[in-house]
């Protein structure tokens, strides 16, 4: 049994791989489904940390007008954007992900207390933060692993 003063960053830490240049957007989607995470760094062919890119992004810029973010309480049930889902699936997993990148959010370091991560995260309004020691991607901590953890305890 795991007691609450020995929960650190590292036990709740996903390991995840970064994205690259020249990967593609169904790259991005698998790993994010395999680490069970919305959202990965991205880093340049220096390995220099860049930026994000998220699920959420993707999808909004592929697949929602921004008349249909304003008008999202007016839409109806019957509404579609697409005359094949399938299609446009694969159009958007085989594009790449360099116009999907996104500023690099705050990070924190691995030595940092987690009530840290928390709070952090909350100035920020995200579920996750990427942690990084002296410019190495190390993981990222979600919420949904923290309440895992908590249960645990």
């Amino acid at each position: 049994m795991v007691t609450a003063d020995k929960v650190t960053i590292d036990r709740i830490l996903v390991h995840t791989k970064v994205i690259e240049p020249g990967m593609l957007v169904r790259d991005l989607f698998l790993e994010c489904s395999r680490a069970q995470v919305q959202a990965l760094p991205y880093q340049t062919k220096t390995g220099r940390l860049a930026g994000r890119i998220t699920l959420k992004n993707v999808l909004r810029v592929s697949c929602l007008p921004q008349h249909m973010i304003d008008l999202a309480p007016l839409l109806g049930a019957q509404l579609s954007c697409v005359d094949s889902a399938a299609e446009k699936a694969r159009e958007i997993l085989g594009n790449p992900v360099e116009p999907y990148v996104q500023p690099l959010p705050k990070t924190i370091e691995s030595t940092a207390p987690l009530i840290k991560a928390l709070a952090v995260m909350e100035k920020n309004d995200t579920s996750y933060i990427f942690v990084v020691d002296e410019g190495v991607y190390r993981g990222i901590i979600t919420i949904q692993a923290i309440a895992h953890r908590m249960t645990q305890l």
